[in-house]
């Protein structure tokens, strides 16, 4: 699935009328082709919602957990008033979200995952839809963890780009850049497993360490130095 990162020439949330503006482009690049909007708590506007419904546009948007929705003949209650606790899921048809008037009404998934090798999630998911089913809202939204690993590559975890401050071509052509290393990056760690070397880069045998410690990216990017030292070519 192509994933496409949007950013903004200045801190703090965005509005619609940015929002609108950053995605079109999009929708005129994929015209003719299924599109799906997954976004974070930042982009929880019913405004937005009703917009990329009224253009056709599948979306799982997740919902701050103090907004307001209503049941059909029931009063307005908060998300957080739904006891979505660990282990529990539900799916609520047409529900009005916000106080706000003259929109449409969309579904609600909530998802919560139970405790897990004694890790707990610190909250669950409210998600406002358009799809027509629990299963589909969660799948698609799910895949958005590998999405957010890939930006902690390029951002922190990675490459920088944020402290590059870059914009216009220039941003374009580092962005370009960075899509090429990352993939000579990701090659280069699935085949040092591949060699069995990931096993001892990722210090699987680390105290009270479950799973591997490195992603394919980081021994693609930073293995060599491993390599290196052992070799005693540094």
């Amino acid at each position: 699935m192509p994933v496409y990162w949007i950013l903004l020439p200045k801190r703090g949330c965005s509005n619609l009328s940015e929002q609108k503006r950053l995605i079109r482009p999009l929708l005129r690049l994929f015209k003719g082709y299924r599109i799906l909007v997954l976004a974070d708590r930042e982009f929880h506007s019913i405004k937005l919602a009703h917009w990329l419904h009224s253009e056709g546009i599948d979306f799982v948007l997740r919902q701050k957990q103090g907004t307001y929705i209503r049941q059909e003949n029931e009063s307005y209650q908060s998300l957080q008033s739904l006891g979505l606790n660990p282990g529990i899921s539900f799916f609520l048809n047409r529900i009005q979200s916000t106080k706000q008037k003259g929109f449409g009404k969309f579904n609600l998934a909530g998802y919560y995952k139970r405790k897990y090798r004694g890790k707990l999630e610190p909250a669950g998911w409210f998600l406002l839809t358009n799809l027509d089913s629990l299963k589909d809202a969660i799948k698609a939204f799910k895949s958005r963890s590998g999405i957010e690993a890939m930006f902690g590559d390029c951002k922190t975890g990675g490459y920088n780009l944020e402290s590059t401050y870059a914009d216009g071509q220039r941003l374009i052509a580092l962005i370009l850049l960075i899509a090429i290393a990352y993939t000579c990056a990701i090659l280069a760690g699935r085949n040092s497993r591949s060699l069995g070397l990931q096993n001892y880069v990722g210090r699987l045998k680390e105290l009270k360490r479950l799973h591997r410690r490195h992603s394919a990216f980081w021994v693609g990017l930073y293995g060599r130095f491993w390599r290196s030292f052992r070799s005693g070519d540094w």
